[in-house]
C-alpha cells in the first residue's frame, strides 16, 4: 500500500476520551463482497474521533464506498473486490479535498483486511505546514505530561484500593500481628503516595487511619498518635484551601483528631473534634458520635463515654449499644447495700439511671450480644428484667 498526502488539511484536534459506538453495517448486496477494518490515528497519536473514510477508484475524485469513524477511531465495512485508495476526511473536509491517503487497498472476496490510517507517522508530520507543526508538539507535549498524571493516578487509585481491602482485613483480624502488618501497609503506601501527590486531602487521610490503627495495636507505637495528628490536620488544612473540599473526608481526619484525643483522655478535645467531624459530614452525624461513645468506653473512661452516648442518642435513640454504654458507665459507680426485700442479704445498688439503660439496651436488643451481660447485672440488683422486649432492633 502506497500512502499519498494532500496538501489541505486542517488541524486535528485531540480526540476526547473515547465512547465506543458501532459502525453501521455497509449494505449487503447479491456480489461477492469483501470486508475493510482498522482505525484512524491524528498526528498527536491519539484515536481521531469522527470523520469518515472512502474508498474511491479514481485518485479520491469520486467514493465508492464510505464508512463512518466512530469515536474510537474504528470504521468497518463492505466493498466489491478490488484495489483502491483509502481515503480519510473530517466531517468538514471539502468533497474535492482530503485529509490523508492510503493507496494500494485491496479487498479480496470473503477476506476481512485491516488498515489502519496512522497520520502520526513523520511522512504525514514532515508535510505541515510550520505552524501547525509548532501546535502539534504542543499538544504532544500536553498529552505527555496528561498521560504522565493520568498513570500517577492509577497507581494512587491502586494503592487506595488495597488500603481500603487492609482496613477491613484489620478491622476483622483477631490477631494483633495481622492487625500490625496490615496498618503497616497502609502506612508504607500512604507515606510514598503523600510524597507523590501532597495535595491530595485522602491520601493523608489514611495515612492518619494506618498510623492510628499502629498505635491501638501495639503499646510500642504509641508515638504513632502524634505523626497520625500531624496527617489528620494536613487534611483540615487542604480542605479549607479547596473549591470544594470532601466531607467524608473532611469528617474522617475530625473523626480521627477525636480519638487520638478520646485514646489520651483529652476529653474536651475528642468532644470537639467529633462535634466538628458531624458538622462536617452530617449524613454520617450518628456514626461519628457513636464511635465516639464506643472509644471512650475501650478507654475506659466512663463518664465520657455516657456523656458520649447521650449526646449520640439524640442523633438516634435506637441505637442499642449505646444504652449498654451508658450502663457500663454508670455501673462503675454502684455501691453494695442491703437488698430492700431481703435486709440482710447484699445486692448491687445502681447509681440513677444506670437500670434504666440496661433495661432499654434488653428492649432494643434481647438477644444482642451484651444481653446476659446487662440481664446478669440487673438481677444482681434485684431488678426485674421486663418481659416485653420487642426483638429485630437489634444494633
Amino acid at each position: 500500500m502506497k500512502r499519498t498526502i494532500s496538501v489541505w488539511l486542517g488541524l486535528l484536534a485531540v480526540a476526547a476520551v473515547p465512547v465506543l459506538a458501532q459502525a453501521p453495517p455497509a449494505a449487503q448486496s447479491a456480489a461477492p463482497t469483501g470486508k475493510i477494518h482498522g482505525r484512524v490515528i491524528n498526528p498527536t497519536g491519539a484515536a481521531q474521533s469522527g470523520g469518515s473514510v472512502s474508498l474511491s477508484t479514481d485518485g479520491g475524485h469520486s467514493s465508492k464506498y464510505t464508512f463512518p469513524v466512530d469515536n474510537s477511531g474504528s470504521f468497518t465495512g463492505e466493498a466489491a473486490p478490488g484495489t483502491y485508495m483509502l481515503v480519510f476526511r473530517q466531517k468538514d473536509t471539502p468533497p474535492d479535498k482530503m485529509v490523508d491517503s492510503i493507496e494500494n487497498v485491496k479487498i479480496e472476496a470473503g477476506q476481512d483486511v485491516n488498515v489502519d490510517d496512522d497520520m502520526s507517522r513523520q511522512a504525514f508530520i514532515d508535510k505541515l505546514p510550520e505552524e501547525q507543526k509548532k501546535q502539534l508538539e504542543e499538544i504532544r507535549k500536553h498529552n505527555s505530561e496528561a498521560l504522565k498524571a493520568n498513570e500517577v493516578i492509577k497507581n494512587l487509585n491502586a494503592d487506595l484500593k488495597t488500603v481500603t481491602q487492609d482496613i477491613k482485613d484489620a478491622d476483622a483480624a483477631k490477631d494483633k500481628e495481622i492487625k500490625k502488618t496490615k496498618y503497616a501497609e497502609i502506612e508504607s503506601l500512604m507515606e510514598k503516595d503523600t510524597q507523590v501527590r501532597p495535595q491530595e486531602p485522602v491520601l493523608w487521610a489514611y495515612l492518619g487511619q494506618g498510623e492510628v490503627g499502629l498505635a491501638n495495636a501495639d503499646p510500642a507505637n504509641k508515638d504513632k498518635y502524634a505523626s497520625a495528628e500531624a496527617a489528620y490536620k494536613k487534611v483540615i488544612e487542604l480542605s479549607a484551601n479547596a473549591k470544594t473540599p470532601k466531607p467524608d473526608i473532611l469528617g474522617m481526619a475530625h473523626a480521627g483528631l477525636g480519638e487520638i484525643y478520646a485514646r489520651q483522655g483529652k476529653v474536651p478535645e475528642a468532644n470537639a473534634e467529633y462535634a466538628e467531624a458531624a458538622k462536617a459530614d452530617p449524613a454520617k452525624a450518628s456514626f461519628y458520635l457513636r464511635n465516639e461513645a464506643v472509644i471512650f468506653f475501650q478507654a475506659n473512661n466512663p463518664d465520657a463515654q455516657v456523656a458520649a452516648a447521650q449526646e449520640a442518642l439524640k442523633t438516634d435513640p435506637n441505637q442499642a449499644v449505646l444504652y449498654y454504654i451508658i450502663g457500663q458507665g454508670l455501673v462503675s459507680k454502684a455501691t453494695m447495700g442491703p437488698d430492700p426485700k431481703n435486709p440482710k442479704q447484699q445486692i448491687i445498688i445502681l447509681p440513677p439511671g444506670c437500670a434504666e439503660a440496661y433495661q432499654k439496651y434488653l428492649e432494643l436488643a434481647p438477644t444482642g450480644p451484651y444481653a446476659a451481660d446487662a440481664q446478669g447485672i440487673l438481677a444482681q440488683a434485684g431488678q426485674k428484667v421486663s418481659s416485653s422486649y420487642k426483638a429485630g432492633k437489634s444494633k
